[in-house]
C-alpha cells in the first residue's frame, strides 16, 4: 500500500484529498503546514508527497526546497498558482509534477500513479554515486561539531554561544557538511544533494563556501571547521 503525505492547509480540500486517495488504496498521512510536513518526512518513509503552496508558515516553494534537502521522495505540487514561470521554477527546483486547482480526483490519482511508476525503485539511490546519504531523520536532527551547533528544523546556528546568520543555501550547505563531519564530501555530491537544481556549477559551491567560512571566522588559507582536500572535496572537522 503506497504511503502518501498530503500537505494542505484548507481543511475541506485536505479532507477531499484524503478521501480520494484512501478510496484508491493509498495510506494517507496529512498535515496543514510546512514544518509539520518536514517533521512527518523525518519520521516516516513516504512514497510520495502532495504539496500545496499556500501554507500558513512556509511558502510552498521554500517547503519544497527544504524537503529536497532531506529526502528524494517524489513531490506533486497541487496549488491554485498557474503562472507558467512559477511552474517551471518549481519543476526545476525538484517537483515531480504540478497540478493547478481546481482539479478532479481522477486527475490527481492519474498524475500520482504516473509519478510513482517513474520513481519506484529509483528514488532511494545516491545520485552522486558516492556513499548513500544519511537517512532523512538524521539530516534533520540537531548536530554539533566543536563549538558549532546547528538545528535544521529551527534553522538556527550557534557558534560558541553566539547565533550566526546564514542564507537558506548557506545553512543547508553547512548543515549537510556537519551531518557528514569527518567525511570528505565532493562538490559533485554537494550539488546533487544540497542544490538539487540543474545548471549549477562548481563555482557556486565555492562562492557559498567562502561566505560560510567568513561567517565562521575562518578562510580557506586558515581553516578551522572547513578543510579543503585538494582535488577531492570539503571535510568538516573539529577545530584543534
Amino acid at each position: 500500500m503506497p504511503r502518501v503525505l498530503v500537505v494542505e492547509d484548507d481543511p475541506r480540500i485536505r479532507a477531499f484529498l484524503i478521501e480520494i486517495l484512501s478510496e484508491q488504496g493509498y495510506a494517507v498521512h496529512n498535515t496543514g503546514d510546512g514544518f509539520g510536513a518536514l517533521r512527518e518526512i523525518t519520521r516516516t518513509s513516504f512514497d510520495a508527497v502532495v504539496l500545496d503552496l499556500g501554507l500558513p508558515d512556509l511558502d510552498g516553494g521554500d517547503a519544497l526546497r527544504m524537503i529536497r534537502g532531506i529526502s528524494p521522495v517524489p513531490v506533486v505540487v497541487a496549488t491554485a498558482r498557474d503562472d507558467e514561470a512559477e511552474i517551471i521554477r518549481l519543476l526545476n527546483a525538484g517537483a515531480d509534477d504540478y497540478l493547478v486547482k481546481p482539479f478532479s480526483g481522477g486527475q490527481l490519482v492519474a498524475r500520482l500513479s504516473a509519478v510513482l511508476r517513474r520513481t519506484t525503485g529509483t528514488h532511494t539511490a545516491d545520485p552522486a554515486g558516492g556513499p548513500r546519504p544519511a537517512a532523512p531523520a538524521d539530516l534533520m536532527r540537531p548536530v554539533s561539531v566543536g563549538q558549532l551547533t546547528l538545528d535544521p528544523l529551527a534553522r538556527t546556528a550557534v557558534l560558541a554561544g553566539r547565533e550566526l546568520r546564514f542564507t537558506r543555501r548557506e545553512f543547508d550547505l553547512l548543515a549537510f557538511l556537519a551531518h557528514h563531519a569527518g567525511q570528505v564530501v565532493s562538490k559533485r555530491r554537494l550539488l546533487s544533494e544540497v542544490w538539487r537544481e540543474p545548471y549549477v556549477d562548481d563555482q557556486t559551491v565555492d562562492v557559498h563556501l567562502s561566505a560560510v567560512r567568513r561567517k565562521l571566522g575562518e578562510s580557506a588559507a586558515a581553516p578551522r571547521y572547513l578543510r579543503t582536500v585538494r582535488g577531492v572535496g570539503i571535510k568538516m572537522v573539529e577545530p584543534r
